[in-house]
């Protein structure tokens, strides 16, 4: 059985009502439905010994914390004990300790292996949805490098580490770089991310671009990594607009006028998705992943993009 939260909080009685009070914090509690998330997490985790482990939304929500405070598993547990803040948006009552590291740890992998970061994830995007949220007017696709977690081989062979042999080289703007890419798509006009895939760094934008696209989006916006003949067929025959831009090639080294005059007009509204990258990396920290191996820094990117939606859907709402 589950350890019981919050309940029969004797200490919290004869505190101030204001100590310890965050309000982004309160207001990202306040506007999603953490009862449908806590019945996808209710059989993630079962006690196998006479301790009885920690209710599966309290490590959720912490898993959320340490996305928002950019903090490593030990740290998060420090936290968890020491912020009364991070105590009352987790559940944890005054009177209990707190999951500790190694604890949070199987949690995440837990997550992973029965598949539930996706299913959180849509979750989360479903209940977006239902709040009026997501415009669906188009989706912004793009990519990001993200650095490897473990020190870059000596060489660039194209293959992965040692440490982690997921991981992968490529070159972007004269610099070679090693570790992954976060790809994702963006709701125009929200800023909301609705899809997220992570692959390694060698891995071209065009093979995943259409795990990104939603289908129920007016248009896609994409830069010229993304054309291809039979993707602009795909998107014209599902009635969504086309709005990738032109790329010259051998046979045409100069865009007609009218392909450069589109190109002109698509930029401003896709590099609307650099602004969820530039956040990633200046409040998430993420420059670097975290973790070896692709499907552990999967379910870590999946993490940030709800993160990032709960917080910019308070932000909304507010």
């Amino acid at each position: 059985m589950h350890r019981l939260s919050g309940q029969g909080d004797f200490g919290r009685a004869w505190l101030s009502p204001q100590l310890g009070r965050n309000d982004r914090l309160e207001r990202i509690a306040a506007v999603f439905d953490w009862g449908a998330l806590d019945a996808l997490l209710a059989k993630v985790y079962s006690a196998r010994t006479g301790r009885p482990s920690w209710p599966p939304l309290v490590l959720f929500k912490s898993l959320l914390l340490q996305q928002w405070y950019g903090l490593s598993d030990p740290g998060l547990e420090e936290a968890l004990g020491d912020r009364l803040s991070f105590r009352s948006f987790s559940g944890l009552g005054l009177d209990e300790g707190q999951p500790d590291h190694s604890t949070l740890s199987r949690f995440r992998k837990t997550l992973r292996e029965r598949g539930l970061d996706t299913r959180l994830f849509d979750e989360v995007e479903r209940q977006l949805d239902a709040r009026g949220l997501l415009v669906k007017s188009g989706t912004l696709l793009d990519a990001t490098l993200v650095e490897a977690a473990v020190r870059r081989p000596g060489m660039p062979t194209g293959s992965g580490s040692a440490g982690d042999p997921d991981a992968g080289w490529t070159r972007k703007g004269g610099k070679s770089h090693f570790g992954y890419k976060a790809h994702v798509g963006v709701d125009e006009g929200s800023g909301l991310i609705r899809r997220a895939e992570l692959t390694p760094a060698r891995i071209n934008d065009t093979v995943v671009a259409d795990a990104l696209i939603c289908g129920d989006e007016r248009a896609v916006y994409a830069d010229k990594a993304y054309e291809h003949k039979d993707r602009r067929r795909r998107l014209k025959a599902a009635g969504i607009k086309d709005r990738i831009m032109h790329r010259s090639h051998k046979h045409q080294a100069r865009l007609p006028h009218w392909q450069a005059v589109r190109n002109t007009l698509i930029s401003p509204i896709r590099s609307a998705v650099e602004r969820v990258f530039g956040t990633f990396k200046r409040s998430y920290g993420y420059r670097r992943v975290r973790y070896r191996g692709l499907a552990a820094n999967q379910l870590e990117l999946r993490m940030l993009c709800i993160a990032f939606n709960m917080r910019k859907a308070a932000a909304i709402t507010a």
